[in-house]
């Protein structure tokens, strides 16, 4: 449903997206992660076919994203970051909006409309202006909005963003019946958590697609370690370990602190000395499996060659 070959975008001397290779299946959930500035967003407007790359190509439901784009338009959903929808309509206003800009049949659109109403439990507040519903609410009207015409493709920015925890649940219950209708969904997240809910995932970092596969993928093929430090303090303890490892090799997990470790066995001792001379207190330590989050941390890091790969 997706694919690209070799996509890159530049604005002037900057590349924002560098020769991204990507393949999407139908009923697939993928996501790109990174931090601010990695090119997410323009990958995916780049396939929303809202701008034009600078080299390299790419289909999208069977079109090409310049030479018909046109034609793609029908065919795919699209939700930006920000909140685009009507604040002076009703919810049911605006699906009627989107209804009508894609022309969903006249016997058809009360039916889609009543189902995506029910589906993201908006029937309550079908009366209700946008601009008065809640964060999680905005955003599931947003979807909405972006699948009343049925596409076989969605694009979501950041759906999730600033909504609180039982919002983000329902919306990811929403795109998971979605896939079930065999829809392609590439998102853009930066939440670990929702990352891992994901059919694939590729880390992306100043435009480069580093690496790509299913979250248990890309964990089993880290060939770092990571030990787990669970102290009385962790906020002191982790001072005198950011001194000696570095910010990015130690990361604070709740009550607990994980230090990235090449040499397993060296690190260790290393630790233990270090925190015994910083008379820490007491503390345990060992080895633990790495989170996607250590991993993601990890790559930014230490930045290799993208093999932009996402077939597997």
């Amino acid at each position: 449903m997706i694919k690209a070959i070799n996509l890159t975008k530049c604005f002037g001397s900057l590349t924002a997206v560098d020769c991204v290779n990507l393949e999407i299946g139908e009923g697939e959930i993928f996501a790109l992660v990174g931090p601010d500035g990695a090119g997410k967003t323009t990958v995916m407007r780049l396939l929303a076919a809202i701008m034009e790359p600078t080299s390299g190509d790419a289909w999208v439901a069977g079109f090409h994203i310049v030479n018909q784009a046109e034609l793609l338009k029908d065919r795919i959903g699209y939700m930006s970051q920000r909140f685009g929808l009507y604040p002076d309509l009703t919810v049911e206003e605006n699906l009627n909006f989107y209804a009508e800009i894609y022309c969903v049949p006249r016997k058809e659109k009360k039916s889609r409309m009543d189902m995506l109403l029910a589906s993201s439990d908006l029937i309550p507040f079908r009366k209700r202006l946008a601009g008065d519903l809640s964060g999680g609410m905005k955003q599931k009207l947003g979807i909405s909005c972006a699948i009343i015409h049925n596409p076989r493709v969605l694009f979501l920015d950041e759906p999730t963003g600033g909504v609180d925890p039982v919002s983000r649940r329902e919306i990811w219950k929403l795109l998971y019946r979605l896939m079930q209708d065999k829809v392609a969904i590439l998102v853009t997240t930066s939440y670990m958590d929702e990352a891992e809910r994901c059919s694939r995932l590729g880390l992306m970092h100043e435009g480069k697609l580093l690496t790509t596969g299913t979250p248990d993928q890309i964990i089993s093929s880290w060939k770092e370690t990571v030990l787990e430090i669970r102290p009385t303090d962790p906020r002191q303890t982790i001072v005198p370990l950011r001194k000696a490892f570095g910010e990015e090799a130690v990361r604070l997990h709740g009550n607990r602190i994980h230090v990235v470790a090449r040499d397993l066995k060296k690190t260790k001792i290393e630790v233990e000395n270090l925190l015994i001379q910083a008379q820490s207190g007491p503390f345990t330590i060992f080895e633990t499996s790495p989170s996607l989050e250590d991993i993601f941390i990890s790559y930014l890091s230490h930045p290799v060659k993208g093999d932009s790969n996402a077939s597997n």
